[in-house]
């Protein structure tokens, strides 16, 4: 840890002028002969360089320095619903397993439930070493003190040194309040992941709306906690053999208290999930006018996909935000994906680059989707996409 040190002494009302607008998040003020750094510094340490030593950056040694040989393994959180576990448990324990190599470390699952016998069982086909579960009735639906007390239990005594969740509506709740209780970061919604032999989990993720990736490493607080979207990493294949142990962990009474009564619960209509498609065709602002929506619905059909889009679409109420490919809609990872009039900033590119194969169409030669498609169509899409659909009603004809 380290913090930003002002000298005063060196401060006058010329340079200070001058230092104000070095900073690009406005959070340097000059008061009463004296200069102040606001919260809203994000200590990008711009103003170390370019003050001429009015601002130093200064390394903190931390007061209590963790034991990381006492920190071991790497534990998914195993996200389940109605005896199913959720894709993206399977595909942390793949990158758990790869992560693992790097120190030799066992790879964990942690699951909380009723009735969760089953859903452990299935760990065990994905190269997990040791499940721990608990299982209670008390568990059987998802309030957040409990789980997080058994998880907390969890932690206590067994130790793992990282601990990966799924960012799904669950592990958003749960990961935030574990690692609070456990006094650690939480880095979310982690695009990359990596791990150094010290046991230091590199944590990886856009900032700044996508335009710098920030590194995050908790070099001195285990467990170091990451959340991570479904699809980010790859799905792994089920091994023929089931391999590892099951651990009952002991549920004690305490944990199951809670301030939340549940009187009913339904199950949601299943909604769209474009996460799921395997064929998409995404529309942007220059393929946002009522025809051209409707042309993408036309081709989407005849391909058997489905219609997504990027975030000025849904900022201009054209279309929902479960429909929003991004950042900040959802990552998806398709067979096949067309984009229709899609600039492909970094925030786009990085919810569908794992997509099997990118067709891109714009009129813009220089447009960064460009850089990222495995094939362009460089043109007007009111003129292109009309002639696509006409090409595969002919061909489909034909067959």
């Amino acid at each position: 840890m380290g913090r930003l040190v002002i000298n005063q002494k060196l401060v006058n009302a010329e340079n200070a002028k001058e230092i104000i607008k070095i900073c690009p998040f406005g959070a340097i003020a000059y008061e009463n002969g004296k200069l102040d750094i606001s919260s809203a510094c994000k200590m990008c340490k711009i103003c170390t360089k370019k003050s001429g030593g009015v601002i130093e950056y200064r390394e903190e040694e931390p007061k209590n320095i963790v034991d990381k040989s006492k920190w071991n393994g790497i534990c998914v959180y195993a996200d389940h619903n109605g005896g199913k576990i959720h894709r993206v448990t399977y595909e942390l324990c793949a990158k758990a397993k790869e992560l693992a190599k790097v120190t030799g470390h066992e790879v964990y699952a942690l699951i909380i439930g009723s009735n969760v016998g089953e859903c452990a069982q299935k760990l065990l086909y994905y190269g997990v070493d040791k499940v721990f579960v608990y299982d209670n009735p008390g568990f059987e639906s998802f309030k957040i003190e409990p789980y997080t007390a058994a998880f907390y239990d969890f932690v206590q005594k067994i130790k793992p040194s990282s601990v990966l969740v799924g960012a799904t509506n669950l592990g958003r709740q749960l990961a935030p309040r574990i690692a609070a209780k456990c006094r650690a970061g939480l880095t979310a919604d982690c695009t990359v992941l990596e791990m150094k032999p010290n046991t230091d989990l590199v944590q990886i993720r856009p900032a700044f709306g996508g335009n710098i990736m920030a590194q995050i490493i908790s070099t001195n607080t285990r467990p170091q906690f990451c959340t991570v979207r479904y699809k980010v990493f790859n799905e792994p294949k089920p091994q023929e053999n089931a391999s590892g142990e099951i651990i009952a962990m002991k549920t004690e009474e305490a944990m199951l208290a809670s301030a939340i009564d549940i009187l009913s619960s339904s199950a949601k209509p299943k909604d769209i999930d474009i996460s799921e498609a395997d064929v998409i065709v995404a529309v942007g602002r220059g393929a946002s006018s009522e025809t051209m929506r409707a042309y993408a619905s036309e081709l989407a059909e005849l391909l058997g996909g489905i219609v997504a889009c990027s975030r000025p679409l849904v900022e201009s109420n054209i279309f929902d935000a479960k429909h929003q490919i991004g950042l900040s809609g959802r990552t998806v990872k398709p067979k096949f994906i067309i984009c229709l009039g899609i600039s492909g900033a970094v925030q786009f590119a990085a919810g569908m680059k794992g997509a099997d194969t990118i067709v891109a169409v714009n009129s813009d030669k220089a447009a960064p989707i460009l850089d990222v498609a495995d094939y362009t169509l460089v043109g007007d899409v009111q003129e292109i996409v009309p002639a696509l659909i006409a090409k595969i009603k002919e061909v489909k004809a034909d067959v």
